[in-house]
């Protein structure tokens, strides 16, 4: 009897457990998280965020567009953008995050420099799919001393004096300058048929310390030999010919230009240019959105940046990897992330995006640089010519770029000569390398 009743306790127990187990789990698939084409697990029913802290303030408008897709087609997968650029110093607020704890999934970062500094962050992006697609100008600036790729390239852009075709024929300008005496006569005959010649930004650290002081750099016969020689101590600012002849670049953008010049930011300054009231413009492609904008039929180029009247080396635009973007290597959704960023350069959508509504020359070899405005189209047509010069901040010490700007902004307002100007820059580098 005893035993009868114990086995029908022992049969009891095995079909409960039975039971439970039919409910939880079955013979199929069903409960395993679902993954997508490229076997990536997607999270299953749990809905991450990705924190994505980014500086391109002309494309914020259509990368949320461009996620709000993403999110779409990947539905557990949500991100949440935040953009902090044009005259807001990203640097500083993407350090503010990571020392509040706020650390974004996916940033900005410019290479060279700034790679050695946040490295420690940064997620090894070497075996990613689209890596093997990066042009080589792509790879370099986030490539370590091992041969390992912490970045995605946003894009290649360029930079110079953006001009309007139309104010020049107004003012009978034929033959584009190249060379300094040649654009102080383009602005003399651009002020004489009462147009202003430029459209002067000195309000932006970025404009006059970084992209325009990059051009004494870059025309060095080695640039990265001499920023080199500036570490070392075998070479110097104060008594560089490149560094000298500068002074005519500023002279004339400031002679020639807009009024006020310290208080116009990067805003007024696109609008001054796009909006007919200037000739000329230092910024670059990436301004392409903005300037259509106010005005659809703008018909415009680039002309190079000259210091001096040689023309072989002023006929020539910056030309580089702007930024780029990476991951925290130490996120919690970091393979989301990572399919995020593959998504962007290998989708159809995602391709579209980058060459049609951002305006973007593509850094892969397996995206078509089609729909490129005038400005995109002119950068293009300097890079087949091979009349390119590198972009060299990325080097320089950090915070460099911010004195330097001061330096400029007072020597413009005639606080203090050049002379001192060049002793100022030498200070700055050897008090921050």
């Amino acid at each position: 009897m005893k035993k009868s009743r114990f086995l029908l306790i022992c049969l009891s127990m095995l079909l409960v457990v039975g039971i439970f187990a039919g409910c939880s789990k079955d013979t199929s698939t069903e409960g395993e998280k679902p993954k997508d084409d490229k076997g990536t697990d997607t999270g299953g029913d749990e809905v991450v965020t990705l924190n994505f802290f980014q500086f391109k303030v002309e494309i914020a408008d259509q990368l949320q567009e461009m996620i709000n897709e993403f999110e779409t087609e990947h539905p557990n997968i949500k991100i949440k953008l935040e953009t902090v650029g044009g005259g807001a110093d990203y640097g500083a607020a993407l350090k503010a995050k990571f020392a509040s704890g706020e650390k974004p999934d996916i940033f900005n970062n410019g290479g060279f420099k700034e790679l050695e500094l946040w490295k420690e962050h940064l997620a090894d992006l070497s075996n990613e799919p689209w890596a093997e697609h990066v042009l080589p100008i792509g790879k370099v600036p986030m490539t370590d001393t091992d041969g390992k790729l912490y970045g995605m390239p946003v894009n290649l852009e360029g930079y110079g004096f953006i001009y309007n075709k139309d104010l020049f024929e107004k003012a009978g300008i034929t033959e584009t300058p190249t060379t300094v005496s040649e654009l102080k006569a383009a602005a003399e005959k651009l002020e004489e048929n009462g147009i202003t010649a430029f459209a002067a930004g000195y309000g932006e650290w970025w404009v006059i310390g970084q992209h325009l002081l990059n051009i004494p750099f870059a025309q060095q016969e080695d640039p990265v030999a001499f920023i080199e020689g500036l570490y070392d101590g075998s070479e110097t600012l104060v008594d560089n010919e490149h560094f000298k002849a500068f002074k005519e670049v500023i002279d004339t953008e400031v002679k020639y230009g807009n009024d006020n010049p310290l208080t116009t930011d990067y805003n007024t300054q696109v609008t001054l240019f796009a909006s007919g009231q200037a000739a000329m413009l230092q910024q670059g492609n990436w301004t392409e959105n903005m300037i259509t904008e106010i005005n659809p039929d703008m018909n415009m180029a680039f002309l190079p940046i000259p210091i001096n009247d040689d023309e072989a080396a002023s006929d020539r635009l910056p030309v580089g990897v702007p930024n780029n973007w990476v991951l925290n290597k130490n996120s919690e959704h970091l393979e989301e992330a990572k399919l995020f960023l593959e998504w962007m350069v290998t989708s159809e959508t995602g391709k579209r995006y980058i060459t049609e509504e951002f305006a973007f020359i593509p850094a892969f070899d397996n995206i078509e640089p089609t729909g490129l405005g005038d400005l995109g189209q002119s950068i293009l047509e300097y890079s087949k010519a091979d009349k390119t010069i590198p972009w060299t901040w990325f080097r320089w010490p950090d915070g460099a770029n911010k004195e330097f700007a001061a330096t400029i902004q007072e020597y413009s307002t005639g606080k203090i000569d050049y002379d001192t100007v060049l002793e100022r820059f030498q200070g700055t580098w050897d008090n921050l390398k």
